[in-house]
């Protein structure tokens, strides 16, 4: 009893822990909690979840409804469609896990050197970021990998480069903000280098807008790969990818409409699950959200 006391009041006066406590009372968070931790378990234990190989081939079993032996049917080539999309949520996380992470550190690397020493060097970098939100992300997307060539790799690149932009406009608004404080001025009088207080003060203090902001986008980047491979230039056959299946199920559409709707469901569901989490965040994160 008086350990649990004492780790209450440890952690009463640590905002994470208040900011954690915040969204699990939220039931927004929680539930997109829900479904991203249902979506992370079907990916890790597919080979012993998934009834049959997502790749095998059957021609007699073609267009089959869903029933006892295939719960959400078959498409043209007789695959089992609940395989194929339990396998597809590993290629959807791995495509919005390395595409993001490419967007965060490249993104986070040139806000903080844009927000922090500004000059030239904030107004160079700031207008290749302008250039680049120029265009529609999806049409940037396109020219990338018609460039590179139609891979899946290619296309996480691609989804990764488009969304640089965002994570550098959000880390270089925090660092001019945060580069003023008090705290800040404090540590250069003490002699901190300048990157001991770009990692130091500047990032940790910068981290609750870019966490939101990394949730939201990984749900964008799932929508990316299916739209890239709907077209042909992301994930290529037979890869079970959901954005390649409702490319292959444009044929059936009247005669087995099942073989789009379920990967279609995957994918507002894998989607739903971020942007929920996402919003739950940003309701913890937020400073006015304390008193909640």
């Amino acid at each position: 009893m008086e350990k649990q006391i004492i780790e209450e009041k440890l952690n009463t006066g640590n905002p994470w822990y208040e900011a954690g406590r915040r969204l699990l009372k939220s039931r927004i968070g929680v539930l997109g909690i829900i479904l991203i931790g249902f979506l992370i378990l079907v990916a890790i234990f597919a080979p012993y979840i998934a009834p049959h190989d997502p790749l095998q081939q059957n021609i007699i079993m073609r267009y089959k409804p869903p029933s006892s032996t295939y719960l959400l049917g078959t498409d043209e080539m007789g695959r089992d469609i609940l395989s194929r999309i339990i396998y597809g949520s590993r290629i959807s996380l791995q495509v919005g896990l390395f595409s993001i992470g490419i967007a965060l550190v490249t993104g986070v690397f040139l806000g903080l050197l844009a927000g922090y020493y500004g000059g030239i060097l904030d107004m160079v970098i700031m207008r290749i970021m302008d250039i680049m939100l120029a265009f529609p992300a999806i049409l940037l997307a396109i020219a990338i990998v018609a460039i590179l060539g139609p891979q899946l790799k290619n296309a996480m690149l691609a989804i990764g480069i488009i969304n640089i932009p965002r994570f550098a406009r959000i880390i270089r608004s925090s660092t001019i903000s945060i580069k003023e404080s008090e705290y800040i001025a404090a540590a250069r009088m003490m002699g901190a280098n300048d990157l001991r207080i770009i990692f130091y003060h500047l990032l940790p203090n910068a981290m609750a807008p870019l966490i939101v902001q990394t949730t939201l986008s990984i749900a964008t980047a799932i929508l990316e790969a299916a739209a890239l491979s709907f077209l042909g230039l992301g994930a290529q056959p037979p890869t079970p990818e959901w954005g390649a299946m409702l490319s292959d199920a444009r044929s059936s559409l009247q005669k087995a409409p099942w073989v789009a709707t379920f990967p279609g469901l995957a994918i507002i569901f894998g989607v739903l699950g971020f942007n929920l989490l996402g919003d739950g965040l940003r309701d913890a994160l937020d400073p006015k959200m304390k008193n909640v």
